[in-house]
């Protein structure tokens, strides 16, 4: 019997993050038939920025990665709320990481693998995605990371 995506957070002692009211004029997850869209979800734990600062400089690859997967798992509670279970993901899309990094920094890739890791560890085959790690200069509230995500959803019935 094929384990839940349920299960398997309860196997590594997680649990799906309450969502988080988008900041602005938008929304946190939008559906357009099969497909969901999650909108860029920040390192936020209990309602709180879990750090700030830039990779190369205050935050080390470590804690970037980190902070990838705690934006990962805001983005799966958004799509969990829109899809109505994470039972429901046929696969994803894309993931889009965005990393806050001095000039000097090149391992963008390297902190997104957070996300990514823990997305095929929950998904299995469903996991895998295209993806994109772009440096940038900053990123709301001071994060160093910010993580987006498109998912397909399996028919209702």
């Amino acid at each position: 019997m094929q384990m839940t995506v349920a299960g398997r957070l309860a196997d590594l002692g997680i649990t799906l993050p309450k969502l988080s009211p988008p900041p602005g004029p938008f929304v946190g997850a939008i559906q357009w038939g099969n497909t969901v869209t999650v909108s860029g979800q920040v390192p936020l734990q209990d309602g709180k920025v879990l750090m700030v600062g830039l990779l190369g400089d205050q935050i080390s690859l470590e804690q970037g990665q980190l902070c990838a997967r705690q934006a990962l798992l805001n983005a799966l509670a958004q799509l969990d709320a829109v899809a109505g279970g994470l039972d429901r993901v046929a696969g994803f899309v894309r993931l889009g990481g965005f990393v806050a990094a001095t000039p000097e920094f090149t391992r963008h890739g390297a902190v997104i693998d957070g996300a990514s890791h823990l997305l095929m560890q929950l998904f299995d085959d469903k996991g895998c995605h295209a993806r994109a790690a772009i440096g940038v200069a900053s990123l709301p509230r001071g994060v160093p990371v910010e993580i987006e995500l498109t998912a397909v959803l399996q028919d209702r019935g």
